[in-house]
């Protein structure tokens, strides 16, 4: 599998450093005698699937995920950690953390009970995550940036969802043949970041399958809960709901670790895992906000 990358080739896979001040979060500081830490616990398995079940509240929001991306790599637990929020554990997979860079289409993107709207609801997104679980043992994604090009889009997440969205200029487009043989070639350029663009290109691969319990790609995508911070660093979180994703292994003609530096972290090497995944209909529950436990 050939990729292209601004990654200096020479580097060693897998090796992670953070660079600079991160702008989302702050180290969670606990001495181990603290009753806070002794609280804490880390999702079980049964903690796993139980985020996988449809909440029984009231449908906010529906969208569709489309042409999805997954780039990951493998870093130290206690470098993600220093990034997140106080109430926020760092969620681990064989002892290691993962950061990953997600490009992907939003589709039909409205309110519960309203339409789509062909000029708003059709947009390109880019995120760069993390895993995280709060003290109850809830696994979810912690983000650390998602370029959007559809303005409205970004105003509305910044408002009423506290993510930290960014205003980017964004495109997608096809190559080839259709289905599996489409090659999808995509490109971000965030607003205010000069001309510096983020670029991904790839085929979905062989056939798509659900990721089994257990498994990393399990750890890494099989996520429906959300959490965020406002600017007064009070905690929320909020479900999605979706059938399980159907993931193939692409092939990755180019990719960028942009995305991650722009966040403030500095990857050596291509990430080590790559997955593609089929669409996806999603439907958006209310944000909560956490109490300190």
């Amino acid at each position: 599998m050939g990729v292209t990358s601004e990654v200096d080739a020479g580097e060693v896979p897998g090796r992670f450093c953070v660079r600079g001040k991160i702008r989302h979060g702050r180290p969670m500081s606990l001495p181990p005698s603290s009753p806070a830490v002794a609280s804490w616990r880390a999702p079980a398995a049964a903690d796993r699937e139980a985020v996988r079940q449809r909440p029984d509240e009231a449908v906010i929001g529906r969208q569709r995920w489309n042409r999805l991306l997954f780039g990951h790599w493998a870093v130290e637990p206690a470098a993600v950690q220093a990034t997140l929020p106080p109430g926020l554990h760092v969620d681990t997979f064989g002892g290691a953390a993962y950061v990953g860079v997600v490009p992907f289409r939003m589709e039909r993107v409205r309110p519960a009970l309203l339409p789509a709207v062909p000029w708003l609801s059709w947009f390109l997104e880019l995120n760069v995550r993390t895993y995280v679980h709060d003290a109850a043992g809830r696994p979810g994604v912690w983000f650390y940036s998602l370029d959007c090009n559809q303005p409205v889009a970004v105003a509305l997440a910044r408002t009423f969802f506290h993510l930290p969205y960014e205003h980017a200029t964004m495109r997608c487009t096809r190559t080839g043949g259709v289905g599996n043989a489409a090659t999808w070639d995509y490109t971000c350029v965030r607003r205010g970041a000069g001309d510096a663009a983020a670029r991904f290109a790839w085929s979905a691969g062989g056939a798509a399958t659900a990721a089994r319990p257990g498994t990393l790609e399990f750890f890494l995508v099989e996520r429906y809960l959300l959490f965020a911070a406002d600017a007064r660093r009070r905690l929320y979180a909020g479900r999605v709901h979706h059938e399980p994703y159907r993931i193939s292994r692409p092939d990755v003609t180019a990719w960028s670790a942009l995305p991650l530096a722009q966040a403030g972290f500095a990857v050596a090497g291509p990430p080590g895992s790559w997955l593609a995944a089929e669409a996806v209909d999603v439907r958006i529950f209310p944000l909560r906000q956490l109490h300190a436990r």
